[in-house]
């Protein structure tokens, strides 16, 4: 299905005026994540509110996660049915480029931009600090941990060019 596929002709002006979009590709993906977030959700004992520092753990660790996924080299074999290897990029990070169309090409756009992964990783936090608070703050915490040590990481490269 493409955005010409769409009923009307909203998604025949889409097409015509940008690039061609796997739309419903990016509807199921959308969908998918809509329904596990609701899933993850149903007869759930919701809180009256996240603490503040929950957020911002779960919020340094979704953006550590989403780059993990995204971006990584050692984690390129999950995106590889999805994307193309483009380049070397960071530090123990790669440029890859989505592949395909459709679904497979609206998969490959998502599991390349941290962005975007992002939304799912945060759902997951969400629906983990209703259904198991203490395992998403053990999870929420090491992954944070793990950033904090990577801007130590930078930080040292940095001092270390900068004395050398």
């Amino acid at each position: 299905m493409t955005a010409t596929d769409l009923p009307g002709t909203a998604g025949e002006e889409y097409a015509e005026a940008a690039e061609h979009r796997p739309l419903a590709g990016y509807a199921t993906l959308t969908g998918t994540l809509a329904a596990a977030f609701a899933a993850g959700l149903v007869k759930a004992r919701l809180p009256e509110r996240i603490a503040p520092q929950d957020v911002v753990l779960a919020g340094v660790a979704t953006h550590k996660l989403s780059r993990l996924i995204a971006k990584d080299k050692v984690t390129s074999f999950i995106r590889a049915p999805f994307t193309e290897f483009q380049e070397p990029s960071g530090k123990g990070e790669i440029e890859e480029k989505p592949r395909g169309r459709g679904l497979r090409l609206a998969t490959g756009e998502l599991l390349v931009c941290p962005y975007c992964v992002a939304q799912w990783i945060a759902a997951g936090f969400a629906v983990g600090y209703v259904r198991a608070p203490r395992l998403t703050r053990l999870l929420a915490g090491m992954y944070t941990m793990y950033a904090i040590s990577d801007g130590l990481q930078f930080a040292y490269l940095a001092a270390d060019e900068h004395a050398g």
